[in-house]
């Protein structure tokens, strides 16, 4: 480090000197300015050197005091100066105060330079306050000058004063505003959420040629502005209408707009942008690619998001770590942890170090699939890197061991974190409370929930209903009480969302009486029953069969004059269905829309499948032209019940007809429509065009699942069509999927003794051929 020693002895003589030499100020700020540049010079340095300069009779030079100032302005905080710009302000301030000789001749430049350290250093009054000093003294203005003063007033949010100043004030100044000073109010307009008036401004610009024309960093503001603020058509409209003008888009503006559109989903017109700059001569950066790769991982369509890093790798534009971090967060959503660790293990030979969202995105992909020992080599790993964790990485370990009940390990995690100086937060104590509450100890939920309040972090009930719904999902409903008893016993007071929720658990498991117990408690705390708890308790009683008790439930509900909910009725349509009784969910049914009750897809959905299941197919084929007749809005779901419903009244080609419907109506077909034509066309024996129906599926980018390929082998194998089911068997072993109970049973069962002569496993792949001797027989 450079000291104020160092400074005098390279500039000034010794103090037995009676005057110093007379090129010392310029030498002195030289020095100064280029430690400066170099980040290493500090405050108190800085103004050892001014008291030097004050006390002598010298004037300094006014280049050599612009240059010094210029350089503060512009200087990046360091470890020396944390903000140059207000020194450079301090230092003025304090020069101009000194007593004894006149030694600063400021000029209108340096007044310029210290109007802009003044926005820097975000303190826009000062900039004000050196304007109106520079017209007092009469120094006189520019351009440059007046587009400080504007940037200044922007700063102080004072943007109608910087506009009139921009309009009309400069006119009479005699200063012709340029596309900079435009561009600062542009700019200001737009970080203000006012690109509507942003676009007016540029609109002016463009009707004043003879003064300044827009150019394509104005373009590219408002354009930018406009996507910030959701306004992705006007921005797209003058984009065009920038191009129209014969303004090329630069690689900012391109960017731009292919981040805005991957935000707003809509890839394909990124990708046209991305193919148009390409054309035009304006190579991507990885800042073009990045916003590529990351808009088709959020969107879940990591195949593209590879396509795109491959596309990106083959014209020599080399990922960096944000490239690979999004790859690997979209690759890891999927399932496709080896192909991530591929990724995050091919950084080095890319250039690349792995940082702690690397190690973050990897460990949470391990966690999620539950490779645990992947996931403590991986840390062991990052540890060795000398990357510390954070309490985001401690949360994913203690989550991962806690959620499969390896709650020794976790607690143990748990207590590394805070002997390592990293504080638990809310979610680390969260995950370590759900691990405890979910896997039965309860005594040491409750004392970590009374630690964090001690802490001031305080559990709320939000947390604990989510753990009592999750439970009840499962048919743990007892343990869903036991938390339940937790949270009152902590001083929480349940919501009726939670109360809702333990009684939907009790509903699943067929305990209605307790159900009820759960609904008289909650009214006993004073909170008043609303239709979404009545339709819990009336799906309870369908769910049990006891649709008279459901019904009279929901009678109950239009006595104490609550409107029923479409849910509501959806519930009670579906059970009367269930139970046989056809003519009374039509009469619901028509009810329900007569009573302007709103009639969604699900409602469609119940009754359609609930009069094919009950021998009422004619009707549901009318019903479904009728709502067709009306333009009702129709799902994707509703088109598969329609589907089924014909293959099961064998109405096969009708099926195929209204499956090749599909696309007409602007939807796609999902995998379990697939699924019901693939299965269905086995069953009538059109096994060729079952298959064809599964390679339209992959070519239509729409992946099958576990279900649907054990379904098919199930359905082939009953037709004898071990060839065919021995192809299926290979594409579950291809996806790491398993073989289901019931597949794997058939497949036994055929292969016996008993069933298909054993050399036809010669069709299957070879994994399968201990099936044969797996056979009881």
């Amino acid at each position: 480090m450079w000291s104020c020693a160092r400074i005098s002895s390279a500039v000034f003589t010794t103090a037995a000197c009676s005057s110093p030499s007379p090129r010392a100020p310029h030498l002195s700020l030289a020095s100064a300015t280029a430690h400066v540049r170099s980040g290493t010079l500090r405050p108190e340095e800085a103004h050892h050197l001014f008291d030097q300069l004050l006390r002598q009779a010298t004037p300094i030079p006014e280049r050599s005091l612009n240059g010094f100032l210029s350089a503060l302005a512009r200087a990046p905080s360091s470890a020396a100066c944390r903000d140059g710009p207000a020194l450079a302000v301090a230092l003025f301030n304090r020069a101009s105060r000194a007593d004894g000789p006149l030694v600063l001749s400021p000029t209108f430049h340096t007044y310029g330079i210290l109007m802009d350290c003044c926005t820097r250093a975000h303190h826009p009054e000062l900039t004000l306050a050196f304007f109106g000093q520079l017209l007092k003294i009469g120094l006189g203005v520019n351009t440059i000058i007046i587009s400080n003063l504007l940037k200044g007033l922007c700063e102080a949010k004072r943007t109608d004063e910087a506009l009139d100043i921009l309009l009309h004030r400069m006119p009479e100044l005699g200063c012709v505003p340029d596309v900079f000073s435009y561009c600062i109010l542009l700019k200001s307009l737009c970080n203000d959420g006012k690109s509507g008036q942003g676009d007016e401004l540029l609109r002016m610009m463009a009707e004043r040629k003879a003064v300044c024309s827009p150019d394509v960093v104005a373009y590219t503001t408002v354009i930018d502005g406009f996507f910030k603020e959701g306004n992705v058509n006007k921005a797209c409209d003058l984009f065009n209408d920038m191009v129209q003008q014969g303004i090329s888009p630069n690689l900012m503006t391109y960017n731009s707009v292919v981040d805005a559109l991957c935000k707003a989903r809509a890839m394909d017109k990124a990708e046209a942008v991305l193919r148009q700059m390409v054309d035009k001569g304006v190579q991507p950066d990885n800042w073009t690619y990045n916003n590529l790769i990351y808009g088709y991982s959020s969107w879940g369509q990591w195949k593209e998001a590879v396509r795109v890093f491959k596309e990106m790798t083959s014209r020599g534009i080399l990922p960096d770590v944000v490239t690979l971090n999004s790859l690997m967060a979209s690759l890891c959503k999927h399932g496709k942890i080896k192909d991530a660790r591929d990724v995050f293990d091919s950084m080095a030979m890319k250039g690349q170090k792995p940082d702690i969202f690397s190690y973050k995105i990897m460990l949470n992909g391990y966690a999620t699939k539950g490779c645990l020992v992947d996931m403590a080599d991986l840390f062991n790993l990052m540890l060795g890197d000398s990357i510390a964790p954070d309490i985001h990485i401690f949360s994913v370990l203690i989550k991962a061991y806690a959620n499969r009940g390896m709650l020794d390990r976790a607690t143990i995690i748990f207590n590394e974190m805070r002997e390592q100086g990293v504080k638990p937060d809310v979610v680390s104590y969260y995950c370590l409370i759900q691990g405890f509450c979910i896997h039965g100890g309860l005594l040491k939920a409750k004392e970590l929930a009374l630690e964090m309040m001690t802490k001031g972090m305080h559990p709320d009930i939000v947390f604990f209903s989510s753990i009592i719904n999750n439970l009840c999902k499962v048919g743990r409903v007892m343990d869903a009480q036991n938390i339940f008893d937790l949270t009152v016993s902590i001083g929480l007071h349940p919501n009726i969302m939670v109360y809702s929720t333990l009684m939907d658990g009790y509903c699943l498991v067929g305990k209605m009486e307790k159900a009820l117990r759960v609904f008289d408690a909650m009214v006993s705390a004073g909170i008043q029953p609303d239709v979404v708890v009545y339709s819990t308790l009336v799906n309870g009683y369908c769910k049990v069969g006891r649709i008279d008790d459901g019904l009279s439930l929901f009678r109950e509900i239009l006595h104490e004059g609550m409107k029923p909910s479409t849910i509501l009725y959806n519930i009670i349509l579906h059970g009367l269905f269930q139970d046989g009784r056809t003519v009374a969910a039509m009469e619901m049914f028509h009810e329900m829309a007569e009573s302007g009750i709103s009639v969604d897809t699900n409602t469609y959905g119940i009754v359609l499948s609930g009069l094919f299941k009950n021998s009422c197919s004619d009707k549901a084929i009318l019903l479904f032209k009728e709502l067709r007749a009306m333009n009702a809005k129709i799902d994707i779901k509703t088109l598969n019940i329609m589907i089924s419903g014909m293959f099961q009244t064998r109405r096969v080609e009708e099926a195929k007809d209204l499956f090749a419907s599909i696309s007409r109506s602007g939807l796609l077909p999902s995998v379990v429509t697939y699924s019901v034509m693939m299965t269905n066309l086995i069953k009538e024996g059109l096994v060729e065009e079952a298959d064809d129906m599964f390679s339209s599926m992959e070519n239509a980018g729409c992946d099958p699942n576990s279900r649907l390929l054990n379904h098919v082998v199930r359905e082939l194998l009953e037709k004898r069509e071990i060839v065919r089911a021995g192809t299926y068997l290979s594409k579950i072993d291809e996806r790491n999927f398993s073989l289901e109970h019931s597949t794997t049973t058939l497949l036994i069962d055929l292969f016996s003794s008993k069933g298909i002569c054993r050399e036809h496993i010669r069709f299957l792949p070879a994994k399968y051929h201990f099936l044969a001797d797996a056979s009881p027989y």
